[in-house]
């Protein structure tokens, strides 16, 4: 049975609709940083989510975070990776890296989660945490660039921490309006896929009986 004009454009609508979803849920996942008791001044356990996003299907080995020159940070065990602390001249920590043992690391489609303990947060709103992320092909990817000058998000966002003010008891991830974008986008993306499909099984009945 052929296709109509009507049709095709129909069907290349929704295919297309899907693949921008589909684009659009990748898109979201990078590396973030979280910490629900982070105030100024204050002690908190920071949790670097990391997914792996490798193009090549590489795993990630090696991931560098760094720090605004604190007083402390302890790293949680992780089983399959090692820590290395990073100090600076006044023996103030400034980055820590966590590499991963032969044949450990984040596969393709997984992400991990590291912790650390950190004292003496800044006295300011907010405090970035530059990574690097390393995959076992070489790939290095720089998570480190600050919102657009629009306030959207760029394609390698800086890690960001909301901190509360002193005495609170609860902070967060940055929330900015690229991230409302971007679930706008991936659910406008549902829509449009959703409704070509719609149109496509109302025209196909008619096109049978016309065949």
């Amino acid at each position: 049975m052929a296709l109509t004009p009507l049709s095709r454009g129909v069907l290349t609508a929704a295919i297309s609709a899907a693949a921008l979803l589909a684009g659009a849920g990748t898109a979201s996942a990078h590396v973030e940083v979280s910490a629900p008791d982070a105030t100024r001044t204050g002690d908190a356990v920071l949790t670097f989510r990391v997914p792996d996003e490798s193009d090549t299907n590489s795993a990630t080995t090696a991931l560098t975070v760094q720090f605004p020159a604190l007083l402390a940070v302890d790293t949680q065990a992780i089983p399959g990776w090692k820590s290395t602390v990073t100090k600076d001249s006044g023996g103030k920590i400034t980055a820590v890296t966590w590499t991963a043992d032969p044949g450990a690391g984040i596969g393709p489609g997984n992400f991990a989660q590291f912790q650390v303990l950190v004292d003496d947060l800044p006295d300011q709103d907010e405090v970035t945490f530059p990574a690097t992320q390393t995959y076992v092909d070489g790939e290095v990817v720089k998570w480190d660039q600050p919102p657009n000058a629009d306030g959207t998000e760029p394609e390698r966002p800086v890690p960001t921490l909301e901190l509360a003010p002193k005495g609170s008891d609860h902070s967060g991830t940055r929330a900015t309006a690229a991230s409302s974008d971007t679930t706008a986008r991936w659910l406008g993306g549902i829509g449009v896929a959703l409704g070509g499909l719609a149109l496509i099984a109302s025209i196909v009945p008619g096109m049978r009986r016309r065949s």
